[in-house]
């Protein structure tokens, strides 16, 4: 490890950090009220963080688009004391997946040593990842998605029927699916949850090759986490539908709007990552009560150290 990387100490505060939005979240599933779950989620890994001995600073917040409580970005957490961390939340990823009771909900968080990861505004990246074990440079997002299902196709020696796509289930994303499935690519749609969407392509047992679409810059952001913690591949360009937008932009210093990031522009340096499932999904099981004791199942990873650990954690409720 060099100066500048995580200690790996602070993996295990990782977990109890989402292990908590998560448990907190739960309490919502299936009762309809999105706002009430993002807010549980929030307030319960805010409490955690403050527990902590860092310095750490919200540079990707949650819920300004939709006007859910916020972490918000410039937000100071932690005790002011320990090392100086830049943190990226999604306290709960699937809030109508949560609220309807549906799979793949999570509790997600990334860290970085301070300056670390881009701010990125609340707007829109259209986006393309790949797992490890490929050539670098096989994926292009100024490619069209037919071109890259063939390119990994061909590096994984296989036909392009045999390739699965995520994609996240849009009108917007309409030619995309058409595309892909013209070529005789299988499109597996999600509803919600396109950090869930990319980190199924690091896992062989999800069956997904690829990830192609639009979806939140913020969320890009926590997915480049993870990928960077595998070896994975990310390319993204931030979408600007507005002026009030590009204002965004402008005031975290992004002055090229039209810029194509990879995974290493993204998250610059050390990473740790970590994610809690709120209901069971394809990569991480839910929250589970059982006789007075409550189960959780997380994934945390660190990219310096290349420990990936799947923890489950049992304890009173």
């Amino acid at each position: 490890m060099s100066g500048t990387d995580l200690p790996s100490n602070l993996l295990l505060s990782a977990v109890q950090v989402t292990e908590a939005a998560a448990i907190a979240s739960w309490t919502m599933v299936g009762r309809g009220d999105e706002k009430e779950a993002d807010r549980a989620a929030v307030e319960a890994m805010r409490d955690t963080l403050n527990q902590l001995e860092i310095q750490g600073r919200i540079v990707i917040g949650e819920g300004e688009r939709d006007e859910a409580p916020m972490l918000f970005i410039g937000e100071t957490l932690g005790k002011g004391v320990g090392p100086k961390i830049d943190i990226a939340v999604d306290p709960l990823e699937g809030t109508t997946l949560t609220a309807k009771a549906m799979a793949n909900a999570l509790a997600v968080m990334a860290w970085a040593p301070q300056g670390g990861m881009l701010n990125a505004p609340d707007t829109y990246m259209d986006k393309i990842a790949i797992g490890p074990g490929y050539p670098a440079g096989i994926i292009d997002l100024d490619k069209s998605p037919a071109e890259n299902a063939r390119a990994i196709a061909k590096a994984k020696g296989v036909k392009t029927s045999d390739i699965t796509a995520c994609v996240l289930d849009r009108p917007r994303h309409a030619e995309i699916i058409a595309s892909l499935r013209a070529e005789g690519v299988r499109v597996y749609l999600i509803s919600d949850g396109d950090v869930a969407g990319v980190i199924n392509t690091t896992d062989p047992e999800t069956g997904v090759d690829f990830y192609i679409g639009q979806g939140g810059a913020p969320e890009g952001v926590l997915a480049c986490a993870a990928l960077k913690c595998v070896g994975g591949q990310f390319q993204g360009r931030l979408v600007f539908r507005n002026a009030d937008e590009r204002a965004r932009a402008a005031r975290w210093g992004i002055t090229d709007l039209d810029r194509k990031y990879d995974l290493h522009e993204i998250v610059k340096g050390d990473t740790i990552f970590a994610a809690t499932g709120v209901t069971t999904g394809a990569l991480l099981d839910g929250v589970k009560i059982e006789s007075g004791m409550v189960k959780t199942h997380t994934l945390v990873m660190h990219s310096s150290s290349k420990v990936v650990r799947e923890v489950r954690t049992k304890r009173p409720l």
